[in-house]
């Protein structure tokens, strides 16, 4: 049963692919380059804005894969613009409970259908915009081993979702972490957790050859935008950016619960 569900996916897979127009592809390379340079300003939006574009191209339920391709090469070109104000020791906190747990929450993604992962992708961008409001406002400061802990759950949401990045902005906040670091020690902790999603995806067939370039593609017109956000990071204001963030995120999630009630 479970090998007849696996090809199914995998024979949606091929088709959502085959049917991609030029159109689609350069509309998907314009918002991924334009959704990397709201992400590269805040360390947060790309994984947002993204999938809402995404999803009527490759199809709901191969989002999450793809996007993990796309973000580990996103944050990977944020590593290397961030390089040298990373902060190690918070990435090694945050991994230490983070990764396996976040290797469990992509386990439980590979279980769901199409409707459930478009439930799952408008419910969960619907509750990130009070909870970023929530998380800002808090001022909330946590200790070493509580960073820990907070890593663990944040690890597991990552594990089946996308456009997490809110959550463990606020996190290493909550650590004391500021600035160009909050941005280069984001990028780095999720370069390792974006690994371990695509080798669980692909080891469960939810990530082919075809999907996988699909990814490296969309990645890669995401990587200009992390350099071009760090030239312009003192001139686009702070509130302009959630503003658009915000419109984008509440029309994508209406998109994906209308798919999953359809």
């Amino acid at each position: 049963m479970r090998r007849g569900v696996r090809a199914d996916v995998m024979q949606a897979m091929a088709i959502s692919l085959a049917d991609v127009t030029l159109p689609q592809m350069l509309l998907v390379a314009a918002v991924a380059f334009a959704a990397s340079i709201l992400g590269g300003l805040a360390g947060y939006g790309t994984g947002l804005v993204l999938p809402i574009v995404l999803a009527p191209v490759i199809g709901v339920a191969q989002v999450v894969p793809v996007m993990a391709i796309a973000m580990l090469i996103n944050n990977a070109s944020r590593v290397a613009a961030y390089l040298r104000d990373v902060q190690w020791d918070h990435v090694k906190r945050v991994l230490l409970l983070g990764l396996p747990a976040n290797l469990l929450g992509a386990w439980g993604y590979t279980l769901l259908d199409s409707r459930g992962v478009a439930l799952l992708l408008g419910l969960f961008l619907l509750a990130s915009l009070p909870l970023r409001r929530l998380l800002q406002r808090s001022q909330w400061r946590i200790g070493l081993r509580a960073e820990a802990g907070a890593g663990a759950a944040f690890g597991f949401v990552n594990g089946g979702m996308t456009g997490t990045g809110v959550i463990l902005i606020s996190l290493l906040m909550a650590g004391g972490v500021q600035g160009a670091a909050l941005i280069g020690t984001d990028a780095a902790i999720s370069v390792v957790l974006e690994v371990a999603k695509v080798t669980l995806f692909g080891g469960f067939g939810r990530l082919d050859a075809s999907l996988a370039l699909a990814g490296v593609l969309v990645g890669l017109c995401t990587a200009p935008g992390a350099f071009v956000a760090r030239r312009v990071i003192g001139y686009i204001p702070q509130r302009a950016h959630s503003l658009v963030m915000e419109c984008v995120v509440v029309a994508g999630a209406a998109g994906f619960l209308w798919r999953a009630w359809r």
